[in-house]
């Protein structure tokens, strides 16, 4: 949550892609990207840049990726094929088990496009790798980067999926010049409403646990860098529309869904704003981070946030100590 805001992370995403359950593997996955971005979408090979598993002790490194990607127009000597660790180019298992394996990554212009998963390994409880019977592909591709990258912009929140958002927060305009803070404080509101909006079409509703704590989390995040930018008193009911307006024709149940949606939003944005005046001027004074919950109801994240931006650090694990004594 904390890296929205900048050119490409965002928290509401539609991720593509394509799975193989044994039916093709690493050749056609890589040929059918390939094909897709460079002969689809006319993107050439100079603004490619691949990265392809490195190896290590345990694993080797994945050399028929390299061959297939050098077929293609990509090596090592041109600059465009480069080789990364465990950490970027090995995904999975999901949770302490199950099926993983190398992958290798497109990027274009920098930015990482889409990601094929090549299973070739079940991993035990214990970490222990042995190769899968069946082999599997399975990748992933953000929308919002591809829209960029197709339409030309430098953001994902320059593209037509964020844009008539970010245009609706620009008709409040009453702060001075774009400055970073500024920038980023309109792509966080404009990812977190969107998400609100989906997340409430699900029948997801605030609360103080699990989904709905995330929920909860992300509007009045959204509502706070309302603050920052002097937007008006239900300043998110018109954003929330006008995210309904872009994906009303794909996803029906963001329209229909409309009246709940606006509902919760605005009771959530009513019931948060008095603990967030509240706890601003508390902050402000220097009360801590645990009296900022217990008493003002100030959520930690927001209070290590503005701490953050002050050059203060908040040590959590006192919180935390405090918190377990309290309950």
């Amino acid at each position: 949550i904390e890296e929205v805001g900048d050119e490409i992370h965002v928290t509401c995403l539609e991720m593509l892609g394509n799975f193989s359950f044994g039916g093709y593997f690493k050749e056609e996955a890589i040929k059918l990207a390939y094909e897709l971005l460079n002969s689809k979408f006319q993107i050439p090979n100079s603004k490619m840049i691949i990265t392809v598993f490195g190896g290590d002790g345990e694993v080797p490194r994945d050399e028929e990726s390299v061959r297939i990607w050098s077929r293609l127009g990509f090596s090592e000597e041109k600059v465009n094929l480069r080789f990364a660790g465990r950490a970027d180019n090995f995904w999975g298992p999901t949770g302490n088990e199950g099926p993983c394996g190398p992958t290798t990554e497109i990027h274009i212009n920098g930015i990482e496009i889409w990601n094929l998963v090549f299973n070739e390994y079940h991993q035990n409880e214990k970490g222990k790798l042995s190769p899968l019977k069946q082999k599997g592909v399975d990748t992933g591709m953000g929308l919002e980067r591809l829209a960029m990258t197709v339409q030309g912009k430098n953001s994902v929140y320059e593209a037509d999926l964020f844009e008539p958002i970010i245009k609706e927060i620009l008709n409040y305009k009453k702060y001075r010049g774009e400055t970073p803070a500024n920038l980023r404080a309109e792509r966080v509101i404009v990812d977190h409403i969107k998400a609100s909006v989906f997340l409430v079409s699900e029948g997801i509703l605030p609360s103080n646990v699990e989904k709905g704590y995330v929920l909860r989390r992300i509007l009045r995040r959204a509502i706070r860098y309302g603050k920052i930018l002097n937007l008006p008193q239900n300043f998110l009911i018109p954003l929330a529309q006008k995210a309904v307006e872009i994906y009303q024709d794909i996803y029906p149940e963001v329209k229909s869904k409309e009246t709940d949606i606006l509902t919760v939003i605005q009771n959530e944005e009513e019931k948060f704003e008095k603990t967030l005046e509240e706890g601003l001027k508390q902050f402000e004074k220097g009360l801590n981070a645990f009296e900022l919950y217990t008493t003002y109801g100030f959520p930690l994240e927001l209070t290590i946030e503005l701490a953050k931006e002050k050059g203060i650090s908040i040590d959590v694990e006192e919180f935390n100590r405090k918190f377990k004594e309290h309950q």
